[in-house]
């Protein structure tokens, strides 16, 4: 497996169109890391004190609409 710079110096030499695909490519890749983190996060209770911090804070008219 590469190494961290081997891979950096392999994005270098890629042309600009295998550079987008890998751009695209990474994009979808890094949006499903974070939505599997978000769902790990508030099945395990780590973004409860926040939404009740936030149904506090929209009860007690403390908003503002958009």
């Amino acid at each position: 497996m590469m190494n961290v710079e081997e891979i950096k110096t392999a994005i270098t030499r890629l042309s600009p169109q295998a550079l987008g695909e890998l751009r695209a490519w990474h994009e979808q890749f890094d949006s499903q890391e974070w939505d599997s983190q978000i769902e790990a996060d508030v099945e395990a209770g780590r973004l409860d004190s926040l939404a009740e911090d936030a149904i506090r804070s929209f009860r007690a008219g403390d908003y503002t609409e958009v």
